[in-house]
């Protein structure tokens, strides 16, 4: 039998590496499931219940990616400084909150007010926060760490869009979401509260001379400014590419069922991806996953553009690259400027990329109706272009950086 000192050191000893990313990997199912993805499910028997606008209804989740854009340089900070442990509670009490407070909202406003809550969670839970507590865990060592963690993440939408229906058949939607609040309370708060156990209090000293890994690098603010620009045109054709995704296939011919269909190979996509990342990235620097994903998001658009016979080629290819580019939103910065800024700088790039997601599909909807499908895919594929230039420029600073080192 365990003495108290022995049971008080077990608690404060770290989990394995394998179980961390387990823990937080499932937390994240939850937490992508139960925000970024809520409107997919919910949003019709809100509407129909309440009589609130569609509009704003699937817009509480734009009000909280702008909230969890405006909390992310925080995060980062607190991070750095004190871990993981208290920005991952944080956003286990907001999400329980936040989705008690749409459960019980008896106005649009009040709905509203519940999603800045939840906003808040999202900034404090979702990927770019649990990067940041990677890096300061595991250092340089935390890139497989972060891939792996984007797996279980890419399943959220297999795995809650059934789930919220389900609920909502069974507890009607406000049930669905106070179903969510005890899912937060009762599964992920306590995982992550255990993936986080005995996490040091101070940043991690790692010792490295591999340029490129977290070596000084010249013109740090132009690198950084470049990779911050690379990424947010990578949100944007995202977050417009997935929200009017059938509107873009319909214009190129596709029926409606067939839409729906590749629709649904889009995750999956962006999954195999992030295994083929897994097994192989190892073998190479983490920019060149990010020449990768430009390449292949480019190269999707090119392809819907030019009115492609194969959409399913298009799916795929974007697909694809729009999900490792997430992973590279948490190796690629790692790598540039090393583990124990690594937090910090997280926070800072979180906060215009979330910025841009959040309004990107109001603004590709306002493309459509002005200037046309086809002008605005056109629209899409000049931003991939620009990404790609700025993708050459970072590159060309890279090696560079190698050649005087």
């Amino acid at each position: 039998m365990l003495t108290l000192s022995e049971a008080a050191q077990r608690n404060r000893t770290p989990p394995g590496r394998g179980t961390v990313v387990t823990a937080l990997g499932l937390a994240q199912i939850l937490a992508w499931g139960s925000s970024f993805y809520f409107p997919a499910v919910f949003a019709s028997p809100i509407v129909a219940e309440t009589g609130w606008s569609l509009g704003f209804v699937v817009g509480g989740v734009s009000l909280g990616l702008l909230i969890a854009g405006l909390v992310s340089p925080q995060v980062g900070r607190v991070v750095e400084r004190r871990g993981g442990r208290p920005v991952l509670l944080t956003s286990s009490l907001c999400y329980i909150a936040g989705l008690t407070g749409i459960a019980l909202a008896p106005s649009l406003t009040v709905y509203l007010g519940a999603w800045v809550i939840l906003g808040v969670g999202m900034g404090t839970g979702l990927y770019d926060a649990v990067f940041a507590t990677l890096g300061r865990l595991y250092g340089l060592g935390a890139r497989h760490a972060i891939t792996n963690l984007t797996l279980f993440g890419g399943f959220s939408s297999t795995v809650c869009w059934p789930l919220s229906a389900a609920m909502i058949d069974g507890l009607g939607w406000r049930g669905a979401c106070l179903a969510y609040a005890a899912l937060h309370l009762c599964f992920a708060m306590p995982l992550q509260m255990f993936a986080t156990r005995g996490a040091v209090a101070a940043p991690p000293a790692v010792a490295t001379s591999e340029v490129g890994a977290g070596a000084p690098l010249p013109d740090e603010t132009v690198i950084l400014a470049l990779l911050m620009g690379i990424l947010c045109i990578a949100s944007a054709l995202g977050a417009i590419f997935v929200v009017h995704l059938f509107i873009f296939l319909e214009a190129r011919g596709v029926g409606s069922a067939a839409a729906i269909w590749l629709g649904t190979l889009f995750g999956p996509s962006q999954v195999a991806a992030r295994i083929v990342e897994r097994l192989f990235g190892s073998g190479y620097h983490p920019i060149w996953t990010m020449v990768g994903s430009c390449g292949l998001m480019a190269a999707g658009l090119i392809l819907l553009w030019a009115g492609a016979s194969l959409p399913v080629i298009v799916i795929l290819l974007f697909g694809a690259g729009f999900g490792i580019s997430l992973v590279v939103r948490g190796t690629l910065p790692l790598a540039l400027f090393g583990p124990q800024r690594f937090p910090r700088l997280m926070g800072r790039i979180a906060f215009p990329s979330l910025m841009v997601q959040a309004v990107a599909p109001s603004l590709g909807a306002l493309l459509i109706d002005s200037i046309g499908t086809d002008a605005t895919i056109g629209t899409l594929l000049l931003l991939a272009i620009v990404n790609l230039i700025l993708v050459a420029a970072l590159l060309s600073m890279w090696r560079k950086t190698i050649r005087e080192h």
